[in-house]
């Protein structure tokens, strides 16, 4: 597996990978082949170069042990960078790189399974910066994003979709889910909207007025089998 880059354009998301549980390489491979950059975090630059991938920088504070002259001379020109920031996760960390190149999206692969405390902060981290980049997490079962505050999109007949808030989310209002909401509010470990549905080929849409929401479009099977 490698990656070509074609793409040159920070319109095109960049890939962050992370060091959590691994998804398929049909996964992996759909996501790289029309990635600008390529940012692994910190100790996963092992797992990536086991897999044969090109990498464009490495990033985290490398309290672990990292052979540099040997991730330098095997990934040449890799940009090494040093974060020792302990206030945030090396997946705030790679975020706020690619904001600071100015990309507009990245997708985020190895971000969960494996250590719950990571899977948590990973999917915490992704909401501080919805209004900055455009972010996607990704495994074999779930795509997940943070919503704006006025969501549209197409969907196929019968999508699994469930809408998640990240503490308490105000008056969430939905259009063509199976079951509607109407200026609701959700709070974890209250009220979710998990496992809706969409009725029949056609736009949502999902609106709330404060809060943080995710919506997870999750399979019962993985949707990329290795």
């Amino acid at each position: 597996m490698s990656s070509h880059h074609v793409v040159r354009d920070k319109q095109e998301p960049a890939l962050i990978i992370a060091n959590g549980a691994a998804c398929s390489d049909a996964l992996l491979g759909q996501l790289l082949e029309w990635s600008p950059i390529i940012v692994v975090l910190d100790k996963a630059i092992y797992r990536v170069m086991d897999k044969g991938i090109k990498v464009d920088v490495l990033l985290g504070d490398f309290d672990q042990g990292i052979d540099m002259e040997a991730i330098q001379k095997a990934q040449y020109p890799i940009e090494i960078i040093y974060t020792p920031d302990q206030e945030k996760t090396d997946l705030e960390k790679g975020i706020e790189y690619l904001i600071s190149q100015g990309h507009q999206a990245a997708n985020i692969v190895w971000a969960t399974g494996l250590r719950a405390d990571h899977t948590l902060n990973n999917l915490s981290s992704i909401t501080k910066y919805k209004n900055q980049i455009t972010l996607v997490m990704h495994d074999d079962w779930s795509k997940i994003f943070c919503l704006k505050n006025v969501y549209e999109k197409w969907y196929p007949a019968n999508t699994n979709l469930s809408i998640m808030p990240i503490g308490k989310a105000i008056q969430v209002t939905t259009h063509g889910m199976k079951y509607d909401l109407l200026e609701e509010d959700l709070e974890l470990g209250f009220r979710t909207s998990s496992s809706n549905q969409t009725l029949e080929d056609g736009f949502i849409s999902i609106t709330h007025k404060s809060g943080n929401l995710f919506l997870m479009q999750c399979n019962d099977s993985p949707e990329f089998p290795n």
